[in-house]
């Protein structure tokens, strides 16, 4: 009885359905890689990006060309201090100066005050040498202790009118003392043309001769000065 019942349990363990194992199961498809597409659309990224570089360079040949970092006034030179290189379109017309001419330029002098930012062009310099409209030159005689040593031609310097300031108040009224005073500034800027020894061995041996390019609304009150002797200059930045 007991074998029978034994029997009979293990054939109904042995006909229950058959669980299939972790090996037997079907392989999950894999991902599918596109390694060619992400390169395509790479290379489409490039292209475009190069193609508009490309139309931004043809829109007109680009040169190199001298931009001002700071102001420069009339009859001052440009220095390495205040100029930067800058690409500009070489087809405006515009006389531009290349940056690779910055050297000659720098032997030049502004014929009038130039402004930060601004791009250089030819025509807004000349030779030291030459005489503007509205300018005129002036030979003073300078003595010692009116001029600083080393005084030479392309120099800029401002001229001061020195001596007994009281000097003509008579004929000027009260009125002179104070008014010498406000004009003791005779030229805020001017140019030195030249500047030689005395060719005589006189007591004037120790003057210096001096040629100075001023505005012609300076010139009256210059020579009066330099007449009397009272004439003083002074070295000033843009040299």
């Amino acid at each position: 009885m007991k074998i029978q019942e034994r029997t009979g349990a293990g054939a109904g363990r042995s006909a229950a359905p058959a669980q299939p194992s972790v090996g037997d199961r079907l392989p999950s498809p894999p991902r599918e890689r596109k390694p060619a597409l992400a390169a395509l659309a790479v290379l489409l990224i490039l292209v475009g990006a190069l193609g508009a570089t490309m139309l931004v360079l043809r829109a007109g040949d680009r040169v190199e060309a001298i931009q001002l970092t700071a102001d420069v006034k009339a009859g001052e030179s440009i220095t390495d201090d205040n100029i930067k290189s800058v690409m500009v379109n070489d087809d405006s017309g515009a006389n531009f100066v290349a940056w690779s001419q910055r050297e000659s330029l720098m032997k030049l002098q502004a014929k009038s005050t130039l402004y930060k930012g601004t791009v250089v062009v030819g025509e807004m310099f000349a030779d030291k040498s030459g005489m503007e409209e509205g300018k005129a030159t002036v030979g003073v005689s300078l003595k010692e202790g009116q001029y600083p040593k080393g005084l030479g031609s392309g120099d800029n310097v401002a001229v001061y009118r020195v001596g007994n300031k009281n000097s003509g108040g008579d004929q000027d009224g009260g009125a002179s003392g104070s008014a010498g005073a406000d004009n003791s500034l005779l030229v805020e800027r001017a140019v030195v043309e030249s500047a030689g020894a005395s060719s005589s061995d006189s007591i004037t041996s120790t003057n210096l001769p001096v040629t100075l390019t001023v505005d012609a609304a300076d010139v009256p009150a210059l020579t009066q000065a330099a007449s009397a002797g009272e004439v003083a200059v002074v070295l000033i930045p843009g040299n």
